[in-house]
């Protein structure tokens, strides 16, 4: 399998134009960002051409241009090959000359890319000069096979109680975040990359951004958000904004893809997020059409699964052999009035290891994050948890599974018994305790800590509507008077005897304190 795995990506590097084909042809038309090409009979699929204005010069001058624009092959016809244009399509004309530049689409990626904002072709955005960037990949590559991989065993701490304790991620795996617009699901993966920086630094994984046909004072929010929470320094952002062609937006997400596998064969981890592939969707429907392929369902082309399944399958944990490293992908699908079972989110749902599912009602009820717990759903499940948090996350999902049973049954008894009320009673403080604002990732032992207080009792001398202002004191009591047990649970991973008997004790002394 490894064979001939190395033996294609070895032909992709040694790849040469036939001898004999046409190193040039003539444009003979072009419109919506399309080019029709006559004369470029060796072209191959995804090979990049460029577009130059002057004849009598050679490839070697005309790549010298400050702003050359570029065209990918993807349809490949009887007389002519069509070419999608990556950049201005006003400045391409009939008759104008195409020249081959015999290598397939490729971005230079290195560690010198973390910090900056690029685009697609790994050109920099940010106003900061070039990223000096060396190492040229194709943007597209066959994924790593069963061999290479080793199980997703390591977590990647989210910060957000609900999906640490119910729905974990782990190092390598690919969680879909799904939901209509505005439920939240770009604020989940922010405060994931902002919960990176309470990881110890040589454990911190590297972290992508690729925005989709977002707008772009959007993008720059981000952006600063990220520089001010001192994110950026282990953060790279690819953008492809609404303005720009849907060839880019098409490429982003491979673009970051691409990145993120340098970080993950140097042994490192890095954590990828596509917001959203929605866009990306929309943006190869428009150029299949364009390119005149055949629409199916939905009007999208027969080949969308097949588009989301090869970049997803990019993301991997790799074997010891192959350095460890790992890749997690986020991708995010905006639905429409909660439809899970349209085309695109039904494809990626199949493709992905679980998924996250952000619901409207539930937002607009104050739920933060807006999370289903019944149909999100993690498929690494507790094999990527600390042993802390299976601990003390075990009973979470049946109470909050309880409480949706019975407040279904409220809505037809009018009179409760004392224990159907406590029942659910407890089901609202574990929903109150979940409950998180945007912006404050917590780590990993700050988490394990409170959903344990609230697991064992610690809480139930409040009311529902009093448990958010009892979490927050006792967030900022275990901060100042718990320091060396909070320590103890990050640095074994789990809550030995011990620091249980010693985290009790502090717990009393919180609820005894409040009483008075």
């Amino acid at each position: 399998m490894q064979s001939i795995i190395d033996r294609i990506e070895k032909e992709i590097a040694s790849w040469k134009p036939e001898e004999g084909s046409q190193e040039t042809g003539t444009v003979r038309a072009t419109g919506d960002g399309i080019a029709e090409i006559d004369g470029l009979t060796g072209a191959v699929i995804t090979e990049m051409v460029m577009f130059d204005p002057t004849f009598d010069r050679t490839l070697e001058e005309a790549l010298k241009d400050s702003s050359p624009i570029y065209g990918l092959v993807l349809n490949l016809e009887e007389d002519s090959v069509r070419v999608v244009i990556l950049g201005d399509a006003s400045k391409v004309y009939e008759g104008m000359l195409v020249r081959r530049l015999g290598r397939l689409l490729s971005i230079a990626v290195g560690k010198s890319l973390i910090g900056r904002v690029v685009n697609p072709l790994g050109e920099p955005v940010d106003g900061k000069g070039p990223t000096g960037a060396k190492d040229i990949r194709p943007i597209e590559r066959e994924a790593y096979g069963v061999i290479d991989r080793s199980p997703v065993n390591v977590p990647i701490h989210t910060g957000i109680k609900a999906i640490d304790s119910m729905i974990p991620i782990g190092r390598g795996q690919r969680e879909l975040i799904i939901g209509d617009r505005g439920t939240g699901k770009t604020s989940i993966a922010i405060d994931t990359i902002l919960n990176q920086k309470s990881e110890p630094k040589e454990k911190r994984p590297i972290c992508i951004y690729v925005a989709i046909g977002q707008k772009e004072s959007k993008t720059a929010k981000l952006v600063a958000e990220l520089e001010e929470r001192g994110a950026m320094e282990y953060s790279i952002v690819v953008t492809a904004s609404a303005s720009t062609p849907a060839a880019l937006q098409f490429l982003a997400p491979f673009a970051g893809a691409t990145i993120g596998e340098f970080f993950m064969e140097q042994g490192k981890d890095a954590l990828v997020v596509y917001d959203d592939l929605s866009k990306q969707a929309i943006a190869y429907r428009q150029m299949s059409l364009l390119l005149r392929r055949p629409p199916g369902r939905e009007a999208y082309p027969g080949d969308i699964f097949y588009l989301h399944s090869r970049l997803l399958e990019r993301a991997a944990k790799l074997s010891k052999e192959k350095g460890g490293g790992s890749l997690t992908a986020f991708p995010i699908i905006e639905t429409q009035e909660n439809d899970v079972s349209a085309y695109i989110p039904t494809n990626v749902i199949s493709i992905t290891d679980g998924q996250i599912f952000l619901e409207s009602d539930l937002f607009n009820k104050g739920q933060r994050p807006a999370i289903n717990v019944g149909i999100s759903v993690s498929r690494v499940g507790s094999a990527a948890q600390t042993k802390a948090m299976k601990k003390v996350s075990g009973k979470i999902k049946l109470e909050l599974a309880q409480l949706r049973e019975l407040e279904a049954f409220m809505q037809f008894a009018s009179d409760l018994d004392s224990e159907t009320k406590k029942q659910i009673d407890s089901g609202r403080r574990m929903t109150e305790i979940l409950n998180q604002g945007r912006g404050v990732p917590l780590p990993f032992q700050m988490e394990a800590a409170i959903i344990f207080a609230a697991t064992n009792g610690y809480l139930d001398t409040f009311a529902p509507e009093e448990v958010a202002e009892a979490e927050h004191k006792l967030q900022e009591f275990l901060s100042r008077e718990a320091i060396g047990i909070l320590e103890a649970i990050k640095e074994s991973k789990e809550i030995r005897e011990g620091t249980e008997k010693d985290l009790r004790l502090k717990l009393d002394a919180f609820v005894t304190r409040q009483k008075a």
